[in-house]
């Protein structure tokens, strides 16, 4: 047989490829794979949302500097942003994890400090799970179950032409902290004694650590009557999002420079690692932000909210996907974020 390298599909190709060889056999299943979480029938007005998530050591993350308590709850917030990308109310979580004979039962309980920490913050259940022995490290493997009414569901093919494109809080932030780690980690091989240099960087390296999942968003929403048209997750980045909603949607998007949300913070410290600020907001990832669009009646709704910033709009299908730049270049939007395989 001729033997094809993962590496020339990618993570989304590969998605791509098991969702069209997928079949389903039940009239429950209301929506398989391809979105933020599946829908499942409940009954005439509700469905359950079904997300995963896995973390894998040296993967998703490194012991070196990532503590097991802010873990456990990452790990947790990761699969509540997506029930929340669907618009839906995460209620119950399962959690399986796989662990080497390295970590101790006070390792184990700083892991579910924070799980249990999340579950209290984000109001959902902790109702079971498997625990295995491995032999490469930590593995922790999360589904998230969730409700929402299926009128309200927002998936990611809805966004129609003129509709406002919009993004809550800011973006790059987690990228940057993932550096400023790296970097300390490289120092702290070199001098174990040393000591590591966060001070005024702590915005930036929590959003790397410890994200939170904008379910205060969600609710705000649904106090607000706004239902989005289309919604993702900005967990690959900003830019392999917006193409996940225009490709599913069968639309183009116009994104403006000038009205991306970046922290100053965020700023400064690309500019110390010589990196382009805008490149670190587009293809960074792991903010686990809300990118959404709204109908353009619904705009004077959100107008004034205080973390919810309108960054473009849909186009039709044949302009593609564009940047206009703050000098007011044109530029096609490419997705560099997260490469799997």
């Amino acid at each position: 047989m001729n033997r094809t390298e993962l590496s020339q599909l990618g993570e989304f190709g590969l998605i791509e490829k098991i969702k069209n060889e997928a079949f389903q056999n039940n009239k429950t299943t209301l929506k398989g794979i391809g979105d933020d979480a599946a829908v499942i029938d409940k009954n005439d007005k509700e469905a359950f949302l079904v997300t995963t998530d896995m973390l894998i050591e040296g993967v998703h993350f490194d012991l070196t500097y990532a503590p097991l308590k802010h873990l456990g709850y990452k790990a947790v917030a990761v699969n509540v942003s997506d029930i929340a990308a669907m618009n839906g109310i995460p209620q119950q979580i399962t959690v399986s994890v796989a662990l080497s004979n390295r970590f101790s039962l006070e390792a184990v309980d700083e892991l579910y400090k924070g799980i249990r920490l999340a579950c209290e913050n984000f109001k959902v259940d902790l109702v079971g799970g498997d625990t295995v022995s491995s032999r490469s490290g930590l593995i922790i493997s999360i589904t998230a179950i969730g409700t929402a009414h299926k009128q309200e569901i927002s998936y990611r093919n809805g966004a129609k032409k003129d509709d406002i494109i919009c993004v809550t809080g800011d973006l790059g932030a987690a990228y940057i902290g993932l550096q400023i780690l790296e970097r300390e980690k490289q120092a702290y091989l070199a001098d174990p004694n040393m000591q590591p240099e966060l001070g005024g960087k702590e915005y930036i390296v929590e959003r790397q650590l410890k994200p939170e999942a904008r379910m205060d968003v969600i609710h705000e929403l649904r106090e607000l009557k706004v239902i989005p048209t289309a919604m993702i997750d900005v967990s690959d980045g900003l830019a392999s999002e917006i193409m996940h909603i225009c490709k599913q949607s069968a639309v183009g998007a116009e994104l403006l420079e000038e009205n991306l949300p970046i922290d100053n913070l965020t700023y400064e410290t690309a500019r110390e690692f010589n990196l382009d600020p805008l490149t670190c907001l587009l293809n960074g990832g792991e903010d686990y932000e809300l990118l959404f669009t709204i109908r353009p009646e619904d705009m004077s709704k959100i107008k004034n909210h205080p973390d919810i910033t309108r960054i473009g709009r849909v186009m039709d299908k044949n302009y593609g996907v564009n940047i206009i730049t703050k000098a007011g270049n044109t530029f096609p939007v490419k997705a560099q974020g997260w490469v799997a395989f």
